[in-house]
């Protein structure tokens, strides 16, 4: 369920930020337009929202400063430590789980955001974790989430040279490590499971995807 990638992630918690910033040369494009990307995916939530993938804390905070009630998952004790400390004045709960399994909310879910994380899942677990959305969303609700996607698998193999040809060799076996996966994959899971979907793209990476239940 995408907790294979978790002690990567573990080690990764107290300099993500500086990542996200542009810090890291390998991952610039990779978050290129990251403030951009965070503030589409809250101008496209509700106002009752399930986040997977926490990390630590900035998607969240956008949504709370825009008054959305924010439920959070986050699989990594070290980041939930950091959200939690980031976001301590604002009233919220962050708990352990997955893009699968996790406490569904008592409350009634209208949005399920997620950032840089949907592709710790192969095709078949994103295809299950959509049928799980698609019970706890009434009709018009939203999936958004952003992530690397690509157009083709051509364009996936193309990026993973070009990688390797800069020395990105972190980038790239990121990049062939992990379940990246293709704009039609996602378009016939989201089809399979009731849901119309439309696609944002921001950098070479990172699309926004908008599914919405039929």
């Amino acid at each position: 369920m995408g907790r294979e990638f978790l002690e990567v992630f573990e080690g990764w918690a107290h300099t993500y930020d500086q990542t996200v910033t542009g810090n890291d040369v390998e991952y610039q494009e990779v978050f290129s337009r990251y403030d951009d990307i965070l503030n589409d995916v809250v101008k496209k939530s509700g106002l009752t929202v399930l986040e997977f993938g926490v990390g630590t804390g900035n998607l969240t905070q956008k949504l709370l400063n825009e008054n959305k009630k924010v439920y959070g998952v986050e699989p990594s004790e070290p980041m939930r430590e950091i959200a939690l400390e980031k976001l301590q004045n604002y009233s919220l709960t962050i708990e352990d789980g997955d893009f699968i399994v996790f406490n569904k909310p008592a409350d009634k879910i209208d949005t399920i955001v997620s950032t840089y994380a949907f592709h710790h899942l192969n095709d078949g677990e994103k295809n299950q974790a959509f049928s799980e959305y698609s019970k706890i969303l009434d009709k018009g609700g939203k999936i958004v989430f952003a992530d690397t996607i690509f157009e083709n698998k051509r364009e996936y193999t193309m990026t993973i040279q070009s990688a390797i040809k800069k020395g990105y060799l972190n980038l790239a076996k990121d990049l062939e490590t992990e379940y990246y996966t293709t704009i039609p994959n996602l378009q016939d899971i989201a089809n399979q499971n009731g849901f119309t979907v439309e696609f944002t793209r921001f950098n070479h990476f990172v699309w926004v995807m908008e599914a919405t239940k039929q």
